[in-house]
This record gives C-alpha cells, structure tokens and sequence, in this order.
C-alpha cells in the first residue's frame, strides 16, 4: 500500500504571507498586534521601547548583547502567548538605534524562532500628520514653497530605499509596515486633491520600490481613510491596517470595495476596548472576523494597537472569540 503523504500544516509566518497575497489559509486567520504594550501586566517585563538605556555607550558588548537576547524573547513570547502570526520589531531606548541595532534584534529574535513569525520594522517616508508644533509650518511651505515640499518628500523616499537595500541584504526581515498617519476621525489632513499631490506619488514609489527589495508592504493610518481609499490601494500595499472604526471606517464597505485588491487588517475598536462592555468588545471581534474572513486576504488585529492603559482582560477577550470563532472551514480533498 502507498505511504500517506504527510501533510505539514503552514507556520504563522506562511499563513501571515498568505494572507497578504490575498489567499485564504488554513486552519484560524492569522493575527497580529502593530504593537503590544502591555508586557509588564502579561510577563511582568518591561516593554523594549520603554527601556531606556542612557548608558548604552558603556556598556560592554557582552551587557548589550544580554539586553538585546532579553529584548528578543520578550517579543517571541508575546507572539506565543497570544497566537501572533508576525511581529513588528521596534528599536530599544537607544537614543540613536541606527541599522545594526536593528539587525542585531532582528538576528536575536530569528534565533530565537527561527523563520516562525513573519518580521517587519517601520520604514514608512511619506508626510505623516505634523504635530501641533509643525502644522503651521507645513501648511506656509505648502502654499509658499510647494517645489521644496516635493523635493523633501523625494528624498526622503529615496533615503528610506536605500536603507531598505541595507535590510534586504541582511536577509532576516519579511516586510515593512508604512506607518505614517495621514487621517483624523474626520478625514485625511490633506484634502484628497493635496493627498495625492504632495503623498500618493512618494507612496507609490516608495511601495514599489520595497516590492522590488522582495518586501511585503502594510500601510497603516488611523482615523477615516475612506475619502483617499482609492489612492492607498492603487499604491499597492499588500495590506492596509488599521481600518479605524472610531474614524467611522466599516470593514463590510472596504471589503465590498476592495476586498479583492489589498489585504485587510483590524477594525476591532480600541475605543470599545476601553471604554464599552464585554458583550460590545466581544460583537466587535466577531464583526470583523465575519465581514473580513469571506475569500481570505485578512488578518485579525484591532484598529490600532494594545496600547499603554488598555485593560489586559479585554485584549483577552478578543483573543479568545478569535480561537473559538475566527476558524476557516476545512476543505474536502
């Protein structure tokens, strides 16, 4: 009698890639956090980004390299924990990271887990929403000096390729996540007309360009995205997170529009997460588990991140209607 193939179930890292090309993988959707804050309440640890390590410079190379093993599997243990297909790795509190710091964590957590989880940084070089310091400023160069504006924009671009080569060559990075915030709850910052002068272009090559390094592109903005929907997706992420409902932004209306175009990410409401009852968290969960699973290209997460104050029972609880109810059906043959 034939031996039965033996049939290898896709990893976290597979079943994350799968999504982003718009399939459908196995088993329960893949999820992840853009960040995951609380890790003092869950491991008893202190988040990498809020160690501060004022005496970096003097450590010794052994006390780093301590700190940065230490920093890594507090990340993989996250994504153990919680069922976290990819992971964002964010630099520590060095005051100046710079690539290699990076790629050291990087290497520590690929060590670590092997080719697991899917890895990405933040490598986002468009005009985000200035602060309240440089709003006024953006605007005069706008209006005085749009030529300047441009070129600035460019050459940020080009720069955040450049490092991009950098990464690509060092090989343990999956992806990138685009995360300038471009909307408050009301719409973009730009008018959609501004949006596409002063961004969309710079977007685009800026995704293509990373597509081109054999990056995976997750564009992230809060708020409400729907008045430049078209222009994100036609820049061609393979994702877009974070489907912000507090920006009055419904799943079941991306979806139908461009469900079959881009990846979709999120949409369990933060502010409810906060601020609602269970049973408000737990319908929001399975509201986006059911308006984002049809045909695949979707990942589970909520509309922002597990932020600092977040209550960690309620971050459970989404958790737990995700493994009981964010289940793929499985096919015959």
């Amino acid at each position: 009698m034939p031996i039965p193939a033996v049939v290898v179930p896709p990893t976290p890292r597979q079943k994350f890639i799968m999504a982003l090309e718009g399939k459908q993988p196995p088993g329960l959707v893949p999820h992840f956090e853009l960040v995951f804050f609380l890790t003092m309440e869950a491991f008893g640890r202190v988040h990498p980004t809020h160690r501060y390590f004022g005496q970096w410079s003097q450590m010794s190379d052994v006390e780093r390299q301590l700190h940065r093993r230490d920093a890594a599997d507090l990340y993989v243990a996250t994504a153990r924990r919680y069922g976290h297909s990819a992971i964002f790795v964010h630099p520590m509190g060095i005051a100046d990271p710079g690539e290699g710091e990076f790629m050291r964590l990087l290497e520590e957590i690929r060590n670590i887990s092997g080719m697991y989880y899917f890895l990405m940084i933040h490598g986002d070089a468009t005009y985000a929403i200035p602060d309240g310091a440089g709003m006024m400023k953006f605007i005069e160069d706008i209006a005085d000096n749009p030529g300047q504006v441009k070129d600035k924009a460019q050459r940020m671009v080009d720069e955040a390729l450049k490092r991009g080569e950098k990464f690509r060559r060092h090989g343990a990075l999956d992806g990138m996540a685009l995360c300038s915030d471009y909307c408050f709850n009301q719409g973009p910052f730009l008018s959609p007309a501004m949006f596409a002068e002063f961004v969309t272009p710079y977007l685009r090559q800026l995704i293509a360009g990373y597509r081109q390094l054999g990056f995976y592109i997750i564009k992230h903005t809060d708020g409400n995205i729907m008045p430049i929907l078209a222009d994100l997706v036609d820049a061609r992420p393979h994702a877009l997170h974070s489907l912000d409902p507090q920006g009055g932004v419904d799943i079941a209306e991306v979806k139908r529009l461009v469900g079959g175009r881009v990846c979709l990410i999120g949409n369990v409401n933060c502010g409810l997460l906060q601020s609602g009852s269970d049973q408000e968290v737990a319908e929001s969960a399975r509201y986006a588990l059911r308006c984002g699973m049809p045909g695949g290209g979707y990942i589970f997460s909520t509309s922002n991140c597990v932020y600092t104050g977040l209550p960690l029972e309620r971050y459970e609880l989404i958790v737990d209607v995700w493994r009981r109810e964010g289940v793929y059906p499985a096919t015959s043959g």
